[in-house]
């Protein structure tokens, strides 16, 4: 492989595992959130109208940011009915075939975020609820998630290409 596609390759999966593992810790900060919520709202009987929209935000951002460092890590959603049995260039190929799709919705995904997150800036957007937050970091975290899922199934379309035609990035 040509050595700007190896660099791009390695910088944007150093990239989403930092990023992957940075937001593995964000779950923490939701359970106590969550806990939070529970002293405040059923001990103290002081509800918090901010706890359960924070919560909400935290596990959207959560799995955004999480997308690029599962999909290194293999952990996402697959469909095996016959990949399993397929052979390493077999799988590479036919992951080749299905990352054209993924990398279509993902497009469309950015462009829909895009327009979603200048639409929020420029209407001062606010969630109609008591707490009425501003929706602006959740749409912008949205945004980074997506675009580094996106880049992260070019990445990983090049290893599959490098795979099929046996070379080694």
């Amino acid at each position: 492989m040509p050595s700007i596609i190896r660099s791009y390759v390695n910088f944007i999966d150093w990239l989403c595992i930092k990023v992957g593992r940075f937001t593995m810790y964000i779950v923490f900060l939701m359970m106590f959130i969550l806990v939070l919520s529970f002293v405040t709202r059923n001990i103290i009987n002081i509800p918090l109208i901010w706890i359960i929209e924070m919560a909400q935000f935290i596990i959207t951002g959560y799995y955004l940011l999480g997308g690029g460092y599962s999909m290194i890590t293999g952990d996402h959603v697959r469909m095996d009915l016959f990949y399993s049995k397929l052979s390493e260039v077999n799988k590479a190929r036919m992951d080749m075939f299905t990352s054209i799709f993924l990398v279509f919705y993902l497009i469309t995904l950015l462009f829909g975020s895009i327009s979603s997150l200048i639409y929020t800036i420029d209407t001062n957007q606010r969630l109609f609820t008591a707490w009425a937050p501003y929706v602006w970091p959740i749409k912008s975290i949205m945004l980074f998630g997506i675009l580094l899922m996106l880049l992260q199934s070019v990445s990983m379309f090049f290893k599959d290409l490098a795979k099929v035609t046996g070379r080694t990035i």
